[in-house]
């Protein structure tokens, strides 16, 4: 009767195979980081130091310069005065209930992760929707980084860089990049072939195409990507301040550890707030530059 076990029970791995297994993996990444950990953080002391001063910038700064840059900011990308408006009152209510200078360091970490998003995404992009094979082989790399559970990122990051700016950055980029890359790609492929062969019958090259016919139309869907990717980043905020990442998410984490209620309601509203603002903001722009492309055609 012992050989039918395996009709009820799931034949599995002895526990001292997968033990052997799991300590060769862990000694093998434990002796990677303490060999070239040191060199790997150097590689990123240029990033740190700007997300240092651009923290120190936001945070000394009058608070009435930066209420008045970010409202500037919103009412050239919208042209609405109502969500300017919106904006100022939000910003004042933050400031109000003493959460400016954790705004300003979520507000520094996700500018600065939004932006390396864009930079390392929008490339990636271009080169699936030129390329299917580099789409096969991103796109299941995309999916992971997707579904796999953001604590887990925190894990080989932290082990390599230790605790601080610089990991945050790493897992949130890790985790909000793959709709910046998905969307461009999407955004690029769905440009119909008739205007691409009209520009090139007008004699455009590939990289004229890219930038002159390709990238404009797609722009609205890569402004949906670069959207997602803000609220994912934002998302990401309370996870990355169990890795020493100061900010809003910092008191979240206080409020859960400390049955805070009020704390951690009053700081999520704040991002709650951030997360509104970028959102209309990214969506308005997308809608602007979408009708300036039509009134183009239509000219």
């Amino acid at each position: 009767m012992a050989d039918a076990s395996w009709l009820t029970e799931f034949p599995d791995m002895s526990r001292r195979e997968l033990l052997t297994i799991r300590k060769t993996l862990d000694s093998a990444y434990r002796d990677f980081s303490r060999e070239y950990g040191d060199s790997i953080e150097s590689l990123f002391d240029p990033l740190l130091s700007f997300l240092v001063w651009f923290e120190h910038l936001l945070i000394q700064t009058p608070w009435w310069i930066i209420l008045f840059i970010i409202t500037a900011i919103v009412h050239f990308a919208t042209r609405s005065w109502k969500l300017s408006t919106g904006v100022v009152i939000s910003l004042l209510l933050i400031g109000y209930f003493g959460m400016w200078e954790d705004t300003m360091r979520t507000l520094s970490i996700i500018t600065v992760c939004t932006l390396l998003s864009i930079v390392l995404g929008i490339p990636i992009g271009i080169l699936m929707s030129r390329s299917d094979r580099a789409q096969s082989i991103v796109t299941p790399l995309l999916d992971v980084m997707q579904t796999m559970p953001a604590f887990v990122y925190l894990i080989p990051v932290v082990m390599l860089l230790g605790i601080g700016k610089i990991p945050g950055v790493i897992a949130v980029v890790i985790y909000a990049i793959p709709p910046v890359i998905r969307l461009t790609n999407l955004g690029i492929r769905l440009v119909s072939k008739e205007i691409l062969e009209a520009a090139t019958a007008y004699g455009a090259t590939p990289t004229q195409r890219l930038f002159g016919v390709q990238l404009p139309l797609a722009m609205p869907t890569i402004m949906a990507g670069i959207n997602q990717t803000i609220m994912m980043a934002l998302a990401m905020v309370v996870i990355a301040s169990m890795i020493g990442v100061k900010g809003l998410g910092q008191p979240v984490l206080k409020s859960i550890t400390n049955q805070y209620f009020t704390l951690g309601l009053l700081n999520g509203l704040a991002i709650v707030a951030l997360a509104i603002i970028f959102d209309r903001v990214s969506q308005s722009y997308a809608k602007r530059t979408q009708k300036h492309l039509e009134g183009q055609d239509h000219g």
